[in-house]
């Protein structure tokens, strides 16, 4: 299984050229094979987005105006995904997909997060569909589509049925497959790897990282606060999940954090989970 980093951890370290390449250069001398890159971070965003994302804890930085399909041929690392929002793949599939192509990937992936309703079961309903339409259009350029979840989808729409049920159930297998972040799922209280048993051969890629709590010093309180970790250094079940995204055929698993990181340096970070993926390739 090939593994990657995911580009928005990289925003506060790719912010020239000369930033970029020192930095791709060290993603490769930890063993990744590359990069999932996102189309808010590849091209040029404005103001809102950037702040919309910071307010996240996920700044982008200004890589936006670099030379991204140079930049990786140069580094000699592969783009395995690339991130897009709906609307735009929506408004402009043809773009989008060249964009990817250009990038040297053939999957497209739609992050659910703003502006959807989680909570109704006609609006999941109609994002399924419009899933179900994007990843047609993605077919005829040649490209898949694949669906990245956080921890709304675990949102109930009605007794017994969350709106994940109903993506899952509703979208086209030959349209839509699936990119599962089992951080977000435990983040939510579910069992990432219940749902990965259930997503079976549609999830095609793992998004990942550790889950715990970095302890730096005296406490206000005896209560610990959970976020991300670097791999091995938290409490899930790793091994557990690799076993299974092992069975379910997955390509790739793309390490993304976003913040947390240990000397609160994101190329540390990195570099210290690599250490932890090197047992399993």
């Amino acid at each position: 299984m090939k593994t990657y980093v995911q580009q928005i951890m990289l925003g506060t370290v790719t912010g020239s050229e000369e930033a970029a390449r020192a930095t791709l250069r060290r993603v490769r001398a930890a063993g990744y094979d590359g990069l999932e890159l996102n189309r808010f971070m590849t091209r040029p965003t404005g103001l809102l987005v950037r702040l919309l994302t910071k307010a996240a804890g996920m700044p982008t930085g200004r890589g936006g105006k670099l030379d991204w399909p140079k930049l990786m041929g140069e580094s000699g690392l592969e783009t395995v995904s690339y991130h897009a929002d709906l609307g735009s793949l929506e408004r402009e599939p043809a773009a989008v997909a060249q964009e990817a192509k250009t990038l040297g990937t053939d999957k497209v992936i739609v992050t659910g997060m703003y502006r959807f309703d989680y909570v109704s079961e006609g609006a999941v309903k109609d994002l399924a569909r419009r899933l179900n339409a994007a990843g047609a259009a993605l077919k005829e350029q040649g490209l898949s589509l694949l669906y990245h979840n956080h921890n709304v989808e675990l949102l109930f729409v009605r007794p017994n049925v969350r709106a994940y049920d109903i993506l899952i159930d509703e979208t086209d297998p030959a349209l839509v497959g699936f990119e599962f972040d089992s951080y977000w799922f435990a983040d939510g209280g579910a069992d990432p790897k219940a749902w990965m048993r259930r997503l079976g051969t549609r999830m095609q890629l793992w998004h990942m990282t550790d889950r715990g709590s970095r302890q730096t010093g005296p406490a206000m309180t005896p209560i610990l606060k959970c976020d991300s970790l670097e791999l091995g250094t938290g409490n899930m079940d790793l091994a557990g999940m690799y076993d299974i995204a092992r069975e379910n055929g997955v390509e790739a698993v793309i390490l993304e954090s976003h913040k947390n990181w240990i000397d609160k340096d994101p190329v540390r970070s990195f570099e210290l989970s690599a250490e932890y993926l090197k047992g399993w390739k």
